[in-house]
C-alpha cells in the first residue's frame, strides 16, 4: 500500500508539473480580434490554436484567411469560449466584452491589444502577442525583420508632397490618426481627406471628391464579391477623373491591422508616388 501511494504522489506530482508547463507554453490559444487572429497565425503552430475569429477566414478583411482554414473558428461568445478551455485568450478591447468578461471570471488569462496607428508601432505589437502567447523568440525575429524592411523606406523630406485620398464603400474616407493615414505620409503623400468637406465625417461625396481632386485617388475596395456600397467605387466620372497613373487599386484588407504584410501597402503606395512623378 505504501509503494502504491508513493507511485500516485509521483504520478499525481508529474500531472500538476505537465499542467503548469502547458499554461506556460500557452498550448491552447483563443483569438476574438482579427488582428491577433492573423498575427498568432505567424507567431505559433496551427494546432496551438483553438479558436480564431470568424473574420480570420473572411479574405475581404484578412490577409490570412487560407492558412486560417486549418484552424478552427470559435463563435465569440462567453459559453463558446469557456468552453474551449484556453491556455490563453487574446482579444482587441473593444469587442467580444461578455465573452472576454467571462473568461476571466473562469480564470483564464485574458491579454487585450489596442489598434495599431503608426507602423513604428506594429513591432511593439508583434512582440507583446508573441510573449503572451509564450514563443518570445519568433517574435523577436519578426519585429526586427519589420523594423529593418520598414527603415529602408524613411519618410521622403523636401519638396511638395503630391496628395491622395484614400476612397472606399460608401464614399468613407480615412483621416489623420489612423493606421493607413501613417501610411500614406511614410509613403510620400499628403492625405488630402482632411481638408475634404465635412471634416469629421466618415463620408465624402462624390461631387466633393470631384471638386478638389487628389493626384492619386486609392481606392480601397473588398476584392470579394460585390455590394452596392461598393457601387460608388465604379462611377464612370471616378474613371474620368483618376485614369493611370493617378488611381491606385487596394484591397481594405491591406491596411486593417499592423502586420508584417502591411509593408506591402507601403511599397505599393511609394511605387504609385514615383509613377506620378515619372509622369510630370
Amino acid at each position: 500500500m505504501r509503494a502504491w501511494g508513493w507511485r500516485s504522489a509521483i504520478l499525481l506530482l508529474a500531472v500538476v508539473l505537465a499542467g503548469g508547463a502547458r499554461a506556460e507554453s500557452r498550448h491552447r490559444i483563443v483569438s476574438l480580434n482579427l488582428c491577433t487572429d492573423q498575427l498568432l497565425l505567424q507567431l505559433v503552430p496551427a494546432h496551438d490554436i483553438v479558436g480564431l475569429s470568424p473574420l480570420a477566414r473572411d479574405c475581404a478583411y484578412s490577409v490570412m484567411c487560407h492558412e486560417a482554414e486549418a484552424v478552427p473558428v470559435i463563435r465569440p461568445t462567453a459559453e463558446a469560449v469557456v468552453a474551449a478551455r484556453p491556455d490563453l485568450v487574446v482579444g482587441g478591447r473593444y469587442a467580444s466584452v461578455t465573452a472576454l468578461l467571462a473568461a476571466r471570471q473562469a480564470g483564464m488569462p485574458v491579454e487585450l491589444f489596442d489598434p495599431v496607428e503608426r507602423l513604428v508601432d506594429v513591432p511593439e505589437q508583434i512582440v507583446a502577442v508573441a510573449n503572451a502567447a509564450g514563443v518570445p523568440t519568433r517574435g523577436r525575429a519578426l519585429a526586427e525583420a519589420f523594423r529593418a524592411r520598414l527603415a529602408a523606406h524613411p519618410v521622403p523630406v523636401g519638396g511638395a508632397a503630391p496628395s491622395a485620398v484614400i476612397y472606399a464603400a460608401n464614399g468613407f474616407v480615412t483621416r489623420a490618426g489612423s493606421l493607413a493615414d501613417d501610411i500614406l505620409v511614410r509613403a510620400g503623400f499628403r492625405n488630402a481627406a482632411n481638408g475634404l468637406d465635412g471634416r469629421h465625417a466618415l463620408g465624402v461625396p462624390l461631387e466633393s471628391l470631384l471638386a478638389r481632386p487628389p493626384d492619386l485617388l486609392v481606392v480601397a475596395r473588398s476584392d470579394v464579391g460585390t455590394s452596392m456600397a461598393q457601387a460608388v467605387l465604379d462611377h464612370p466620372a471616378l474613371r474620368e477623373a483618376f485614369p493611370a497613373p493617378h488611381r491606385l487599386s487596394l484591397p481594405d484588407r491591406m491596411w486593417l491591422c499592423g502586420l508584417p504584410q502591411t509593408l506591402d501597402t507601403l511599397d505599393r503606395l511609394i511605387e504609385a508616388r514615383k509613377a506620378l512623378e515619372s509622369s510630370r
